[in-house]
């Protein structure tokens, strides 16, 4: 420095020096704040690039090279922290070409507080504004998701509930805090959760000062070991503290605010179930067969009824007191046309593999040893008695909803999340095939869903709830009677349609949702 003051004209050279070094300031405190991750972007052809090569771009506008620098900073960490999930890109309107791109774009960040603005980017075209907190777990969540459902504590109503980021931090709480608490394990993604949250969090707010109601997203990995200390083993689990001491469970999962705030007056544990007797080791006059008994059993017995259930399927339990009270009249009737009898297919799995057992509960009559029928009417007492009587075919099986051809996609539980994830807007329609209701909504539902066949953002889908896994998937989302209608975005749980179950609702529904995605485009339109 000694050097340039004595080849330059002495204090006159030092002015220069350092007016020259002031003008760059700027851009080297942006130079230093700046990660290398985040793109900038000055013209549209590299803009146009940029979108076409980045399937999730968060772009900053900024009216001028120093407005943005608070989020320039805060960005840089988000790059760092979604790495190979999502790009950050600059764009200053101030310089030359920068103004030109952003007039090209319709961007004005002058306009905005602060002279900066984050518009986010999906597959090529504008997705939304970027109007979530501003802060480092926010903007990460929404790069990872783009679509799904902001954290539950950027939601103003539920200030009053302690959010907890880690373990450090719950174990931290446990020790200093002398009140009460009652702590929410929760998975974003957990329906369940989602319906209780309003209870819990005003709850929270009616006891502000006297207990701690608490929450915690433990679904990734790293809390397995926390999970197991608390017996989490399903979401929501509520676990209630006293001195940091876990004292019990808080088992209501339809709670209302008034029933957590009653009960934290007077916390109890549980009341212990009564375990559930085995059909098997009940008083019953059906015949329980093994895989050891079964071929055994039907030498000995020329005409056999045979139902094959699961312990937890609820239609089988439906349909068990009607199989016992025929079982026990039949068995009392010297010139009984035949015998019932029941196999549980989850255990006894090579009589169920031999027969392709698939779903529950499966009836099937046997004669002289030799599988006849399958039988899926026999339902109520008088009708298995009366068929017994005289054994006929039953009549052909209707086609069923997801056989016959149509633009409604049948989703089970293997494939209803991917299959949503890819979908915009998606109303799912989650049935029973013997619902009245459900019938009758069928068609109208399917017209809908032609309608819209060649939007690729669109997708009317079906789930029949009492198919194999789908009955747990079908609980998971909260579904409680059929037909039950959500509407998913990207695969997010969205909202209940409790509109019309004609026509011109369920695709007045669909209309609305794109004419608000045509106004968003018309408000940012890109000219690509």
């Amino acid at each position: 420095m000694a050097t340039w003051i004595r080849c330059g004209s002495g204090v006159k050279g030092m002015k220069m020096y350092i007016l020259l070094f002031l003008s760059a300031l700027p851009a080297l405190l942006l130079a230093v704040k700046v990660s290398p991750l985040i793109e900038k972007v000055s013209d549209h052809k590299d803009f146009k690039k940029l979108l076409r090569t980045r399937t999730n771009v968060l772009i900053l506008y900024t009216k001028s090279a120093t407005s943005g620098d608070g989020q320039l900073k805060l960005l840089s960490d988000v790059a760092q922290a979604v790495k190979g999930q999502g790009t950050i890109a600059w764009v200053n309107c101030g310089d030359s070409e920068g103004r030109k791109l952003c007039k090209k774009m319709k961007v004005d960040p002058s306009s905005k507080k602060g002279g900066a603005e984050m518009l986010h980017y999906k597959d090529g075209t504008f997705h939304t504004e970027y109007n979530r907190p501003e802060t480092f777990k926010s903007m990460v969540a929404f790069l990872k998701d783009p679509t799904g459902a902001p954290l539950w504590e950027e939601n103003p109503e539920a200030k009053d509930v302690v959010h907890l980021e880690n373990e450090k931090d719950f174990r931290k709480l446990l020790k200093k805090e002398d009140r009460p608490v009652l702590m929410m394990f929760y998975a974003p993604w957990c329906g369940v959760c989602k319906r209780m949250m309003p209870a819990f969090q005003q709850a929270a707010t009616e006891t502000k000062g006297k207990y701690v109601l608490a929450g915690m997203n433990v679904h990734p990995a790293e809390f397995d070991a926390l999970k197991q200390e608390y017996s989490v083993k399903g979401y929501p689990t509520f676990c209630y503290f006293e001195k940091g001491k876990f004292l019990h469970h808080y088992e209501n999962y339809g709670a209302t605010a008034k029933d957590v705030v009653e009960w934290l007056k007077n916390p109890q544990p549980p009341q212990p179930k009564t375990p559930e007797v085995p059909w098997s080791e009940e008083s019953s006059d059906v015949f329980h067969l093994t895989d050891e008994s079964f071929d055994q059993f039907l030498e000995e017995h020329p005409s056999v009824l045979v139902m094959f259930y699961a312990p937890w399927c609820g239609h089988c339990k439906k349909m068990k007191p009607d199989y016992d009270e025929a079982a026990a009249i039949l068995n009392k009737d010297k010139d009984s046309p035949g015998v019932l009898a029941a196999v549980d297919a989850t255990i006894h799995k090579t009589i169920g593999e031999r027969y392709h057992i698939s779903g529950f509960p499966t009836v099937k009559y046997f004669e002289n040893g030799e599988e006849k029928y399958t039988v899926p009417h026999l339902r109520s007492k008088d009708k298995i008695i009366e068929w017994l009587q005289n054994p006929q075919a039953p009549p052909p099986p209707e086609q069923s909803w997801d056989e016959k051809p149509s633009s409604v996609s049948h989703l089970g539980a293997e494939d209803f999340r991917e299959a949503l994830k890819k979908k915009k807007h998606a109303l799912v329609m989650f049935y029973a095939p013997w619902c009245p209701h459900c019938k009758n909504a069928v068609p109208h539902f399917t017209t809908a869903a032609d309608l819209f066949k060649d939007d690729r953002k669109i997708a009317y889908v079906a789930v029949d709830c009492t198919k194999g896994l789908n009955h747990d998937l079908c609980k998971q989302e909260g579904v409680e009677g059929y037909p039950t209608f959500i509407y998913y975005n990207y695969g997010k749980y969205a909202e209940k349609y409790n509109g019309e179950r004609g026509e011109s609702g369920f695709i007045g529904f669909m209309k609305t949702l794109r004419g608000k995605d045509q106004e968003k485009v018309g408000k940012r339109k890109d000219e690509l």
